[in-house]
């Protein structure tokens, strides 16, 4: 089997909202489409073209289970283009980029579009096991004596819905939970984690003024009022840590360090990116952005590294790479908490870590700061879960080229302690 070289030829997304906005309306079908359509348009390659199409997604709506088809479909790729559903928390993104990578590089496509979308403010609500078990029979009934007997046997409490929770199903503690014991492990202060968010908050809004951010993002005109939505509506550029410093503990309300401010907010939307063999793109009169080089996916204890994947992935990417972070001139990684970042970056920087945790005899290294997130991040921009990966691989490609850099690394934490790193190289014919 002859394999092919694996180009990134173009991103797109819709604008990241936070949840109960404007998207309150769609499904996440949608959102996906409105990110292929977008897509589809920047490039203006023929739907025909397109091999295949992967998407990965963490809330899934029964109605929609292969989201890939509804999205993909809906935004005019042909019906006749298989078309596929990948889940792995907030690096659903990531693992759909890496199976649309396997194909092309096998040879068994030329032409790939994979990314992901999660619409919080559609989480499908469900009641109780014994409520639900109670409607399954119903299913069956026919006569109205059979109704009246059924309604005899409802009790108010079975009309409470079960509210969704976002917590870890192996330890039933919810990721910022977590993250407060993790910030504590590894010495990160509440002062740093704030200084972290502000800073995420200013390179957003940033990117925003200067007009970096908009190449990457399609318009959305969503029902009811088709208003265009342009713009991330998360994004706090007069963020001020006097201001932030004040809030009280989101999690541990009496010695956490984590606060509304320093976190991750829920949000909704959805993005893609166009991968194409090279000798395909170059035929087809693309010009890529870059070249997927390799990448790592991890697995941590769910117990007490649930949100250390970047620290790990990284270090076996550069393991089997044998590069250094001053051998790379762009880092991006996911944002979940300015806990979380922080206390990887000391992973990353400590002998110690590397010793016991990653078999190394001294530290991965630093992360230049100079080199990390200056576009913002999922503090600021939002973090719809499954939509991030591809975000990610696409403001990394972009800043590879804007900053006349070589080589760029992405990397994530995601539920049930993965982790994922990539790297990736700008495009030189």
């Amino acid at each position: 089997m002859q394999t092919q070289k694996v180009v990134l030829v173009e991103g797109c997304r819709t604008p990241f909202l936070k949840s109960g906005g404007a998207y309150m309306d769609l499904m996440s079908y949608e959102l996906g489409k409105y990110a292929i359509q977008g897509l589809l348009r920047k490039t203006d390659i023929d739907p025909e073209a397109v091999d295949g199409v992967v998407m990965g997604t963490v809330i899934s709506n029964l109605k929609t289970s292969n989201v890939a088809r509804e999205a993909a479909v809906s935004a005019g790729i042909p019906q006749s283009t298989p078309c596929h559903t990948v889940s792995q928390a907030c690096i659903s993104a990531n693992r759909a980029i890496s199976t649309a990578f396997y194909q092309i590089y096998a040879g068994h496509a030329n032409v790939m579009i994979a990314g992901g979308v999660d619409n919080t403010s559609a989480t499908p609500i469900s009641y109780r096991k014994e409520m639900q078990q109670k409607l399954f029979k119903a299913q069956k009934l026919k006569t109205t004596a059979d109704f009246i007997k059924f309604a005899t046997t409802l009790r108010p409490a079975d009309f409470a819905p079960e509210r969704p929770k976002v917590a870890e199903y192996m330890t039933n503690r919810v990721m910022g939970e977590d993250c407060d014991i993790m910030a504590a492990t590894y010495g990160v202060t509440r002062e740093e984690q704030d200084v972290f968010a502000v800073r995420s908050h200013h390179l957003a809004a940033k990117a925003w003024e200067e007009g970096i951010l908009d190449e990457e993002v399609c318009t959305v005109e969503a029902p009811p009022n088709f208003k265009p939505v342009s713009k991330d509506d998360g994004v706090r550029g007069d963020s001020k840590l006097e201001k932030v410093s004040t809030l009280r503990p989101a999690f541990d309300k009496q010695f956490g360090t984590l606060t509304a401010a320093n976190s991750s907010f829920l949000s909704d939307g959805a993005a893609v990116v166009l991968l194409m063999s090279e000798a395909k793109a170059l035929e087809l009169g693309f010009t890529p952005k870059a070249e997927i080089l390799d990448f790592v996916f991890t697995g941590q204890d769910m117990e007490t590294e649930l949100l250390l994947g970047p620290a790990y992935a990284v270090s076996k990417l550069f393991k089997r790479n044998a590069l250094t972070f001053d051998e790379v001139d762009v880092v991006e990684f996911h944002e979940a908490f300015a806990g979380q970042i922080l206390a990887n970056l000391k992973c990353l920087a400590s002998d110690e870590f590397a010793q016991e945790k990653l078999g190394r005899d001294t530290a991965v290294g630093e992360v230049p700061m100079d080199k990390f997130n200056l576009w913002g991040g999922s503090l600021s921009i939002g973090h719809p879960f499954g939509a991030t990966g591809a975000r990610l691989l696409n403001t990394t490609a972009n800043r590879l080229i804007k900053e006349d850099g070589q080589l760029g690394v992405l990397a994530a934490c995601a539920a049930g302690a993965h982790g994922h790193a990539m790297l990736i190289k700008k495009y030189q014919a």
